[in-house]
Order: C-alpha cells, then sequence, then structure tokens
C-alpha cells in the first residue's frame, strides 16, 4: 500500500515521479485498469461542491500532487509531500516509458487541429511510439459509448485525456465502468502547450510554484478569477484544518 496521506477533502499518493511512473508501468504490466489522477487547489476546491467527483477522485488507485499548492498544504498541516508531479511532465515521462516499452498510445481531447499538432510534435519526439489513435475532446454525453467502442478497438493500454475538469473524470470513470482495460491520465491543457499554442513557464517560474500566476498572465480574461479567489479559497481552507487539528 502506498503512502497516502488526506489533504483536506482528497487524498493524495506521497509518491516521487520516478515512483509514479515505476506504479504505472506495474499496472499496465498486470493490465489492470488505472485512472491516475492529479489534483491541485483548484480540484480540491470542487470536491467541496461536487460529492461525485469527490468519489471519483478519491476512488482512484494512483492520486499525484500536480500543484505546488498542494505541496505547500502538505508540509503546513505537518505531512509533507516529497514533490510536485506535474501532469504535462508526466505526461512526457509515461510517453517515454511507453516508447521504451512498446506500449500503445491514444490522445483523446482539445480542438482536432491542436490534438493533431500535438500528435505530430510527439512523432517527431518519439518516433518508435505506437499511436493508436486520436480524436478531439468535443463530443456529447450520448456519444460516450462510441468513444469507448473506438478505444476498445484501437487497444490503446494508455490514454491522454485533454478534456477540462470535472467533465474529464465523469467521462473516464465511465469509459472505466465499460471494462476499458488502460490507464486513463488526464491532461487538462497539457495539448496546447505540447502543440505550441501556448507556452509553458520558464523552468525557474515553476520552480519557484508560480506557474499558475504565469497561466493567469497568459488569460487574465478567463483565469484571474478562478485562480485568485481559489487560491484564497484553498489557503483558508487549509489554515482552517491545521487550526482544527491544533485544538
Amino acid at each position: 500500500m502506498m503512502n497516502r496521506i488526506k489533504i483536506l477533502d482528497t487524498y493524495v499518493d506521497n509518491l516521487t515521479m520516478a515512483e509514479t511512473v515505476t506504479v504505472v508501468d506495474q499496472f499496465i504490466k498486470e493490465k489492470k485498469p488505472l485512472h491516475l489522477m492529479g489534483v491541485n487547489a483548484d480540484k480540491i476546491n470542487m470536491l467541496r461542491k461536487d460529492p461525485q467527483l469527490k468519489d471519483i477522485v478519491n476512488g482512484c488507485d494512483v492520486i499525484n500532487a500536480d500543484g505546488a499548492s498542494v505541496v505547500w498544504a502538505s508540509k503546513v498541516l505537518g505531512k509533507p509531500l516529497k514533490e510536485r508531479v506535474a501532469g504535462i511532465d508526466l505526461m512526457y515521462h509515461l510517453m517515454e516509458l511507453a516508447e521504451k516499452r512498446g506500449y500503445q498510445v491514444y490522445f483523446l481531447g482539445a480542438k482536432q487541429e491542436v490534438v493533431t499538432e500535438t500528435v505530430d510534435i510527439v512523432k517527431k519526439m518519439h518516433p518508435a511510439l505506437q499511436i493508436v489513435g486520436y480524436r478531439n475532446g468535443y463530443f456529447k454525453k450520448d456519444e460516450w459509448s462510441e468513444i469507448a467502442e473506438m478505444l476498445r478497438e484501437s487497444r490503446a493500454q494508455i490514454v491522454f485525456v485533454g478534456i477540462t475538469s470535472p467533465l474529464k473524470e465523469y467521462l473516464v470513470e465511465y469509459l472505466q465502468n465499460q471494462d476499458l482495460n488502460c490507464v486513463f491520465m488526464g491532461v487538462g491543457g497539457s495539448f496546447d502547450v505540447v502543440s505550441g499554442n501556448i507556452p509553458r513557464a520558464p523552468k525557474w517560474v515553476q520552480n519557484i510554484g508560480m506557474e499558475w500566476l504565469f497561466r493567469v498572465l497568459q488569460e487574465p480574461g478567463r483565469l484571474w478569477k478562478r485562480y485568485f479567489f481559489g487560491n484564497i479559497e484553498f489557503i483558508t481552507s487549509v489554515y482552517r484544518e491545521k487550526f482544527r487539528k491544533s485544538k
């Protein structure tokens, strides 16, 4: 059993990047399905308002800290995590693993031109990677059964899902209930970054835990309220929990 700690309304596995890749590799070798989950402050805030999402997240076999804020919270609450396991970095590592092991990969999500550009770039990065399919993330709930059959026919072993939360989690939960034996990893807007449509923060910005601010500056109209008020809500919740436990 992995060292799992509780942060507010979710559990987080105390895994490094390398340890996570090893765990995923083991799931694939044993032909066991996996919903590989990453949580940040925004998603943890969502769990308080969405019981279904909370059940899905906490039911995952691997839950990573995909956010510097989660690592910070673990330290404040006296249960320090080893490191942040950023989703996009984990995606790159899993593509390397898949190329090395011969695992079959599928890309699902984003606009059609974005996912096509992503696949083109990934093919240049990993020429031997077995990409068994890709398609955009613009489909309705009544098409989910078609998506399930498409993935079944592809025989994909790793499926990267570039769809926003919480729809992404609902979709993966549905697909797993269709007996699809895959590793599903939600990657949010990573296809936009891989394809070059949205630049990623410089390494030094990532290292100081301010990648979220870089994203806000890129799309202030869409993101500033979510991050500003969301971060205040998260920080307040963490200190309230710390105070409750100290009493």
